[in-house]
C-alpha cells in the first residue's frame, strides 16, 4: 500500500536567520521539482507566513510550476498567478486541484508580468521566482518570454515588471524575489544584485536580503569537473531578497 502524502510539512519551522538551506526539498500536498528551476515550496511558505496573514491576497506574476500557488492555499491565503506560458498555467491550475478545505480563493491565468490586470494596490504580498535571464529558457517560441532573453535585455524589461508590481502592491505590504546570478567567460555577471536595484528603482526599500543555498542542482558533475578546469567556483546560493513598499 502506496504511502499517503500529507498536506503540510512535518515539524516546520519558520526560518529565522539570513541565510537558508532546504537540502530536502519538501514534498508534500502536490509538490515535486518536475518542474525545472522551480523554487523549494519552503521558500513561498516561510515569506507567506511571515508577510501576510489569513484571507489576505498573494500575487506570484510568475507562477511556473505552481508552488507559490499551492502554498498560499494551504496556509489559507487568496492566490493571484499568472505566467506568460500556457503550459506553466495548466501545470499550475493541475498541481492546486486538490482536496483542501479552505475559504480561499485561487485565480491562475495566461498574462504578463510586465502588464498585469490587477487594480492598483490590491494584493497584500508578491512572492516570486522569476527566470534567470535565459539560463533556462521555458518555453520555445512565445516570443514575450523573458527567459529567452540574455542579461541586459532581460534587466530592461525588469524595470516594467518593477513597477508594475510596485503599483499592485498595497502601502506598507512586502514583494519577495528570488534571483541568482550568472557566469559568462568565467566571470560573474551579477545578475541578482542588478534586479535588486532595479526594484530599489522603482520605489520599494529593501527589508532583507536572504542567501539561499542551493541543493541537488542538475548537471553538477558536469560543472565540477570545468570548475576545476577552467578555475572557477560553482555558484551555490541565490538571493531572495524582501522589498517593502
Amino acid at each position: 500500500m502506496a504511502k499517503k502524502i500529507p498536506l503540510q510539512p512535518e515539524n516546520f519551522e519558520l526560518e529565522t536567520n539570513t541565510v537558508w538551506a532546504f537540502p530536502n526539498r519538501g514534498k508534500w500536498a502536490t509538490h515535486d521539482a518536475k518542474y525545472r528551476g522551480n523554487w523549494s515550496p519552503y521558500i513561498p511558505r516561510n515569506i507567506i507566513l511571515r508577510y501576510s496573514g489569513e484571507g489576505d491576497t498573494v500575487l506570484d506574476q510568475f507562477v511556473g510550476g505552481g508552488t507559490t500557488a499551492v502554498e498560499a492555499r494551504l496556509t489559507h491565503r487568496n492566490f493571484i498567478g499568472f505566467d506568460i506560458n500556457p503550459s506553466a498555467v495548466f501545470l499550475s491550475k493541475s498541481k492546486n486541484a486538490f482536496e483542501f478545505e479552505t475559504q480561499a480563493t485561487s485565480r491562475i491565468e495566461l498574462g504578463d508580468a510586465r502588464h498585469l490586470p490587477l487594480s492598483d494596490e490590491s494584493v497584500d504580498l508578491i512572492c516570486t521566482h522569476p527566470p534567470y535571464a535565459n539560463i533556462i529558457e521555458y518555453s520555445d517560441d512565445i516570443v514575450e518570454d523573458l527567459s529567452h532573453l540574455g542579461m541586459t535585455d532581460f534587466l530592461n524589461e525588469m524595470h516594467g515588471v518593477a513597477k508594475e508590481a510596485f503599483r499592485v502592491l498595497k502601502k506598507g505590504k512586502y514583494c519577495a524575489v528570488l534571483m541568482g546570478d550568472t557566469r559568462k567567460k568565467g566571470m560573474v555577471q551579477p545578475l541578482a544584485f542588478e534586479t535588486m536595484k532595479i526594484f530599489q528603482e522603482a520605489g520599494f526599500t529593501l527589508k532583507e536580503i536572504i542567501i539561499k543555498e542551493q541543493h541537488n542542482c542538475q548537471a553538477t558533475g558536469y560543472w565540477k569537473t570545468n570548475s576545476i578546469k577552467y578555475n572557477f567556483l560553482l555558484l551555490a546560493h541565490e538571493y531572495l531578497f524582501i522589498f517593502k513598499k
